[in-house]
């Protein structure tokens, strides 16, 4: 059952395990989520998803649920071609995405014991295999423009190798890299167009 703890704070926590926890789903479920979204061709803008995730983690943080955010993978499956053809269909996917977050939740102890008899392998082919497509597709586009061509590689490659600094994951620091190599290739770093703000 849900149990309500009291919120308390300090600074310790607050530099230790708050700042840490934000950098960790800002730059391993946010960007990588709003690339997806934009790759299958939804240009939302980025403030209303983190404003209602934010308070939603606001309002779940005292049930433990403190990173309620837009998540990267669920967002490829549920958002691309095979989800539905028609662009506008694809709710039913998050809708029936939900449905599962919901009974994993309940039936979650027992679902984690089948999958930790599960060979590490196995789980980690179905979960690239699941991506596949997605895949696929941002690598034909960020290679399509070929200005960009070089700083998409070696942002795809610098991501690819997971390279995990100051506690932060690999999509940040690939991020960071790729944005890099762009400046030094072009002189300049990539314009954001106003829809992606």
């Amino acid at each position: 059952s849900p149990v309500f703890t009291a919120p308390s704070f300090s600074l310790n926590a607050a530099l230790s395990v708050a700042l840490p926890l934000f950098l960790i789903t800002l730059t391993g479920q946010y960007m990588p989520g709003m690339l997806v979204l934009r790759n299958d061709g939804f240009t939302t803008s980025a403030n209303p998803i983190v404003a209602v995730t934010g308070l939603g983690s606001l309002l779940m943080a005292p049930f433990g649920s403190h990173a309620f955010n837009i998540a990267a993978i669920t967002a490829a499956i549920c958002t691309g071609k095979e989800a539905h053809e028609d662009p506008r269909k694809r709710w039913v996917a998050g809708i029936a995405a939900g449905v599962c977050y919901i009974l994993v939740g309940v039936f979650g102890v027992t679902l984690a014991s089948v999958f930790m008899a599960l060979p590490g392998t196995f789980i980690t082919t179905l979960a690239g295999l699941a991506l596949l497509g997605t895949i696929g597709g941002s690598l034909a586009s960020a290679m399509a423009d070929a200005r960009a061509r070089e700083s998409a590689l070696i942002t795809f490659l610098a991501a690819a190798a997971n390279i995990s600094l100051f506690g932060i994951g690999g999509a940040f620091w690939g991020l960071v890299i790729g944005l890099l190599a762009h400046a030094a290739l072009n002189g300049r770093l990539p314009r954001v167009s106003r829809s992606a703000r």
